[in-house]
């Protein structure tokens, strides 16, 4: 299947690069309401090494990364991002693990939009295999400006980050 967005346009997009870029194609895409992505899962992804040595099982936590990128590229795509404005993965809710992932699977993230407003996005997403749900969680993104890392590591202590400005 020809992608609708290749890597190319996901690095666009998306702020993360390697080794944590975790989405390699988007297959489907209505703006604001659904999207389909795949990461195909290989022996040499990093994790790997430790995350079993012998018996090599993605992490659940890049699972639920990798639909929380696949969700900020739904909620992102139609969406003019000012200099210095990202869009954060601010939370996570109902999630449940049903298989492992394993080298050479190839990851199918599906994320549907539960509401999306100016500044923050719910979602649903799931990650299967072959058509078997391997994970699935309810996630909430929310747009805003960060300056240097010691400023936003200040600003997210002090319970401000978040509070820059109203959603609409």
């Amino acid at each position: 299947m020809e992608p609708l967005l290749n890597i190319a346009d996901i690095l666009r997009l998306l702020p993360h690069r390697y080794p944590f870029l975790l989405v390699d194609r988007v297959l489907e895409l209505e703006p604001d309401k659904r999207l389909v992505a795949i990461k195909n899962v290989t022996i040499n992804e990093p994790f790997f090494n430790g995350h079993f040595p012998g018996a090599p099982v993605m992490p659940g936590v890049l699972i639920v990364e990798a639909m929380a990128q696949a969700a900020g590229l739904l909620a992102g795509y139609n969406r003019k991002v000012a200099p210095g404005e990202f869009l954060l993965f601010a939370g996570i809710d109902n999630v449940r693990f049903r298989l492992p992932v394993i080298p050479g699977d190839t990851l199918t993230l599906t994320v549907e939009a539960r509401r999306i407003r100016s500044r923050s996005a719910h979602m649903h997403g799931t990650a299967s295999v072959g058509g078997k749900v391997a994970a699935e969680a309810d996630i909430l993104s929310i747009t805003t400006t960060l300056g240097d890392s010691n400023d936003a590591a200040e600003r997210w202590r002090a319970g401000t980050l978040l509070a820059s400005k109203s959603d609409e």
